[in-house]
């Protein structure tokens, strides 16, 4: 049975740090493109962060040098490591597991492209 779940969501002043987990189990996550996702009220999702198969990561110009996507194959968990954070970074925060079937040293393009999504955590950045 195929799980995500995210957690280490949670209220932060700006310019702190939070660092969120996801927890997936029925599948292998370096198997996948796994990425981050967030929405907040009033937008569509976005893509934020993803790391490819290889384990080459891609990040939206919002983040670079804030957000660093990484994973650890042996527990089977992503991360997003969010420095510097800041109060537009307030969102529902997603994981999200791709279809096996997309390009190894790439992410896909599309949100067409995800197989599996977790329920989200909450971040809230206050200024």
């Amino acid at each position: 049975q195929v799980q995500v779940a995210e957690s280490g969501g949670g209220l932060v002043q700006s310019g702190g740090s939070l660092r969120l987990s996801c927890t997936t189990s029925g599948f292998t996550i370096e198997d996948r493109a796994m990425g981050w996702f967030r929405q907040a009220p009033g937008k569509e999702r976005e893509g934020v962060s993803c790391i490819a198969k290889t384990g080459r990561t891609f990040s939206v110009d919002s983040v670079k040098g804030r957000f660093t996507i990484s994973r650890d194959t042996a527990k089977n968990i992503l991360y997003l490591q969010m420095n510097n954070l800041k109060p537009e970074d307030t969102a529902m925060y997603y994981c999200a597991a791709a279809g096996v079937q997309y390009g190894s040293d790439s992410c896909p393009a599309t949100r067409n492209a995800i197989a599996y999504w977790g329920q989200g955590t909450q971040v809230t950045v206050s200024s």
